[in-house]
């Protein structure tokens, strides 16, 4: 068994956050490796930004304390996972194994006060992908360089088929700041008319990203108030919802359309929707292309055209759907948490690189 520490300051969110709502990637991706590694027997424990200490399905939560020694974390680790801030790299001074886990495209690290404790620290750096990996350039300091996918919740992965198609409803799972205007131009001009009973159903809006959602709201609103306006269109604005609610309405969807953003290294959106079965239409935009199989599971469009005639398609082509429904269910459900657990592992053994 291991002591594996994991170290983030971000937004305020703790082991019980992902059973009580939305959250977002970076934070849900915390909060399952945690737990996925506690299961397979390491002691873990998470120091952020949390409200108080908790001890939730394994792993101890407790909050950072600036100006402590080690902001308040133990002072050795088998592995020490620095999540995100290049400030937490130099903590725990004794690990075994040190870990830079980022899920921003890599370009923010190429800043002297990143590079220099790059540079001391030498941490093995895990990207979520290859589009991801590819933001930092070679000649960049690492002490390693891994691809280490995000996992898929079992909720995802194991929820029980479907018979029968499913009405014309599309969803959108994503932030109202990713392209979601474009999506409801292009539903509004070029699939609603063709297809007058189809829905679009958006999951989307501040809740799921906590302060961070807040601060953005300002921006969110002329959005979803787009969304609200385009009710005769067939789009159909939902708060966003918790992982359980959400397989259930991921299964009850035709498509989940979504362009892609070059901000985004994984998409969970996309991921989550594919394990439970659902085609995707995306545009080869950041990573979102590494996430489906294109022809198969769903389709990389090459412009507005294409991304809407792929939308229709899916949406009223009942053999279609079928084939690329148990496509996705039968390629897609294969990597949860337990095997990105065991991928992180790995690093206790030996230095892995790209």
């Amino acid at each position: 068994m291991a002591l594996i520490v994991i170290a983030d300051d971000g937004i305020r969110f703790d082991g019980g956050s992902l059973d009580a709502g939305p959250l977002g990637g970076a934070e849900t991706a915390v909060v399952s490796l945690a737990e996925a590694l506690a299961r397979r027997g390491h002691q873990v424990q998470v120091c952020n930004n949390c409200a108080a200490p908790i001890s939730h399905r394994g792993v101890d939560w407790s909050p950072l304390v600036p100006g402590a020694a080690n902001y308040g974390m133990p002072d050795h680790a088998d592995m020490y996972i620095a999540n995100r801030s290049d400030h937490l790299l130099p903590l725990i001074p004794r690990a075994r194994r040190r870990v830079f886990w980022i899920h921003n495209p890599a370009s923010y690290l190429l800043k002297w006060r990143y590079l220099t404790r790059l540079w001391r620290w030498r941490p093995i750096i895990v990207f979520s992908g290859k589009y991801h990996a590819k933001t930092y350039p070679r000649w960049a300091p690492d002490g390693g360089r891994v691809i280490i996918p995000y996992g898929i919740a079992d909720v995802f992965r194991w929820c029980e088929p479907i018979e029968e198609p499913p009405p014309p409803r599309a969803v959108f799972t994503s932030s109202p700041l990713r392209s979601l205007d474009w999506l409801m131009k292009l539903w509004a001009e070029r699939i609603h008319p063709r297809l007058p009973e189809a829905e679009l159903h958006l999951f989307s809006g501040p809740q799921t990203y906590g302060e961070l959602g807040e601060a953005k709201a300002s921006r969110m609103q002329p959005v979803l108030q787009r969304a609200r306006s385009l009710a005769d269109r067939g789009v159909v604005l939902r708060a966003p919802v918790g992982k359980g609610v959400l397989a259930e309405e991921l299964r009850a969807a035709r498509v989940l359309l979504y362009r892609g953003d070059v901000g985004e290294t994984f998409c969970l959106a996309v991921g989550e929707a594919q394990a439970v079965g659902l085609p995707c239409v995306v545009e080869d935009v950041g990573c979102v292309a590494e996430r489906v199989i294109d022809g198969e599971t769903g389709v990389v469009a090459r412009g507005d055209a294409a991304f809407a005639e792929a939308a229709l398609r899916l949406l009223s082509d009942n053999r279609l759907w079928r084939r690329q429904y148990e496509a996705a269910r039968h390629r897609q459900r294969n990597w949860g948490w337990d095997e990105a657990a065991a991928a992180f592992e790995r690093l206790l053994e030996q230095d892995e690189r790209l």
